[in-house]
C-alpha cells in the first residue's frame, strides 16, 4: 500500500491536466453542490425522475432565479452530478450520491461547518505546527478544549463525523475486546462514552475507566447515567499533553479508538509508555483506528488522507491521519509487541492488538 498511486496507469497529460484543473477549482464546486443539496436543487431533480427539468420549470415556482440556477446547475454539471440533455437537467450518480448516501452527507457538513474557513489557515498552521485555523470557531489551544462549547452548527457536524466513523465498529469489535476477559477495562480518550456505554451494556459485570478531558468526561458520566450505567463506571480526569499524569493503574485491556491520531508522535510516545505502566501483569492494549495504508478501497483512502488538514489547521497543528506502521513503530518503542491486527473493522477501521514485549519474553 505505500507504493499506492490514485492516478490512472495510463494517463494522457491532457487528462492529467484537467485532472489538476478540479484540484484549482475544487473548492467553488463544493459550495455549489453544497448549495443545489441544502436548498432543495437536487432534490427537485430527483421528483422529476429521467425526464428531469428545464431551467424555467425549475424557476417557476420562485424557490430559485434563473440566475442562481443557471450558476449552480452549470458547475454540478462539470462535476458530474447533473447532467443536460436537451435543454433538461437531470440528477446524474454523483447527485443520487449527495442525495442518498450517509457518508458524503456527513462529510460534506463536516468540511462545511467545521474544516472550511479555518483550513485558510493551513499554510501558517504546517509551517508552526499549530491550528491556527480554530480561531474560526473559538478561543481555545486545541480543539479538543472546546469540544463540548462548540457553536453550531460545527457542533452538530463534528459529532456526527466522529460517530459516523466509530459507531458502527463498535459491535463488531466488542468480541474482540472482551476475548481475553478482563475484569478492569480503561477506555483512554473516552469523548463522549460511546464505547464504554456500549462494553458496559455487553459485559454485565466489567468496570470500566473513562480517561480523558474534564469537559469530555461530564458528557460521557450524562450519557452513562441516562443508560442507568454509571455504577461500574469511574471518570479520570487527564491531561494528555501532561506526560506526568499518570493512567490508573491494573487495567487489563486499555482501548483507544480514534484517539492517537489527535496527537503529534512525541505526544503518542508519551501516552504509550502511560499506557504500558497502567497495564496489569498479562494485559493488553487495543487501538482502533483509521489508517490510510490499510484500506481495501481507494474511496476510504482518500478520505482518510484528506482529514489530515483538519488535524494541522484546527484540531492540534501537529496531528494526522498515520500510516498502521508508525503506531507499530512507537508501540515497540514503548515497550509493547503488536499480537495481531484485523482489518475491514465498520467503514474503514483497523485494530491491532498489542501486549507488553517483556510478558512475551517471560513466556518463551
Amino acid at each position: 500500500m505505500l507504493d499506492k498511486t490514485f492516478s490512472p496507469a495510463r494517463q494522457t497529460a491532457f487528462d492529467a491536466r484537467f485532472e489538476a484543473q478540479k484540484i484549482a477549482f475544487g473548492p467553488v464546486v463544493f459550495q455549489c453542490v453544497r448549495y443545489a443539496w441544502k436548498r432543495g436543487m437536487l432534490q427537485a431533480l430527483a421528483e422529476a425522475g429521467a425526464a428531469g427539468l428545464t431551467l424555467e420549470a425549475l424557476a417557476a415556482d420562485g424557490r430559485w432565479t434563473a440566475y442562481a440556477l443557471k450558476v449552480v446547475l452549470e458547475s454540478c454539471l462539470s462535476c458530474g452530478v447533473v447532467r443536460l440533455a436537451d435543454g433538461r437537467y437531470a440528477l446524474d450518480k454523483a447527485g443520487f450520491c449527495v442525495l442518498s448516501d450517509a457518508t458524503t452527507q456527513i462529510n460534506l457538513d463536516f468540511v462545511h461547518d467545521v474544516c472550511y474557513q479555518g483550513l485558510h489557515a493551513l499554510d501558517r498552521s504546517l509551517d508552526e505546527e499549530k491550528p491556527h485555523g480554530l480561531a474560526a470557531l473559538g478561543d481555545w489551544p486545541t480543539l479538543y478544549q472546546g469540544l463540548a462549547e462548540l457553536p453550531e452548527p460545527a457542533r452538530t457536524s463534528w459529532f456526527a463525523f466522529d460517530h459516523h466513523y466509530s459507531d458502527a465498529s463498535f459491535p463488531a469489535i466488542l468480541p474482540d475486546v472482551f476475548a481475553t476477559a478482563p475484569r478492569r477495562v480503561m477506555d483512554v480518550g473516552a469523548n463522549t462514552g460511546k464505547f464504554s456505554r456500549a462494553a458496559l451494556g455487553y459485559h454485565g459485570t466489567v468496570q470500566l475507566h473513562l480517561v480523558d478531558l474534564p469537559q469530555q468526561l461530564a458528557l460521557a458520566e450524562a450519557n452513562l447515567a441516562e443508560a442507568g450505567l454509571s455504577a461500574r463506571a469511574q471518570l479520570h480526569p487527564v491531561d494528555m499533553l501532561d506526560p506526568a499524569a499518570a493512567f490508573p493503574a491494573g487495567m487489563d485491556v486499555i482501548w483507544m479508538s480514534q484517539f492517537l491520531s489527535c496527537f503529534s508522535e512525541p505526544v503518542i510516545a508519551s501516552i504509550l509508555a502511560r499506557a504500558v505502566a497502567a497495564l496489569a501483569p498479562g494485559g493488553q492494549l487495543l487501538i482502533m483506528d483509521t489508517f490510510w495504508d490499510r484500506q481495501r478501497y481507494d474511496i476510504a483512502a482518500y478520505c482518510l488522507i484528506n482529514t489530515s488538514p483538519y488535524f494541522t489547521a484546527l484540531a492540534s497543528g501537529n496531528s494526522k491521519i498515520y500510516q498502521s506502521g508508525d503506531y507499530v513503530r512507537l508501540c515497540e518503542a514503548a515497550g509493547l509487541t503488536l499480537l495481531t491486527a484485523r482489518d475491514d473493522i465498520g467503514y474503514c477501521h483497523s485494530l491491532l492488538r498489542f501486549g507488553r514485549s517483556d510478558a512475551r519474553r517471560s513466556e518463551t
